[in-house]
């Protein structure tokens, strides 16, 4: 049985993609040296519970096909390049989630010697979404909140290109 507030989040979610981008999302999952809590978590949005595809979110394999990269873990030394290259692939506005504690500051590794920290230090992030792992529900939460500062950008946007 479904549980009733994925729903209702699920039916949000639907409702403030059409409004902002049309159509539907797409993410792409830029894991930066997790340890798989967040991915975890990030994958149980497409089971059964959530199964956020039947309301327009879809995670794709390439960056430039991608409206949103939704980032976990800490960036280590290894993996910062190959972030920033996903980075500069995708397209513009290019909407940044990092997910999990490890994504947002560092996590219990913090910044050493093969860890840079969070994704911040890296790349610039929209929206940060705390928690070790964070649930399904936050991260639909965390979703939004990154369509919704899309859709004020957009609209700070044209108001300049009126004045």
């Amino acid at each position: 049985m479904e549980d009733k507030t994925a729903i209702d989040l699920g039916l949000n979610l639907k409702q403030r993609i059409k409004q902002v981008l049309g159509s539907s999302l797409h993410i792409r999952h830029v894991d930066a040296g997790s340890c798989n809590g967040c991915d975890f978590e990030m994958m149980a949005l497409c089971n059964p519970i959530y199964d956020i595809q039947r309301f327009g979110v879809d995670f794709v394999a390439s960056p430039r096909h991608a409206d949103m990269l939704m980032v976990t873990g800490g960036v280590t030394r290894n993996l910062e390049i190959a972030l920033k290259k996903t980075y500069s692939a995708a397209a513009a506005p290019k909407m940044v989630v990092a997910v999990g504690s490890c994504a947002c500051g560092g996590g219990v590794v913090g910044q050493s010697y093969a860890n840079m920290g969070g994704v911040d230090k890296i790349v610039p992030v929209y929206v940060y979404v705390p928690g070790c792992p964070p649930r399904p529900s936050a991260l639909i939460e965390g979703i939004m909140l990154a369509l919704d500062r899309l859709e004020s950008y957009s609209n700070r946007e044209v108001a300049a290109t009126r004045e």
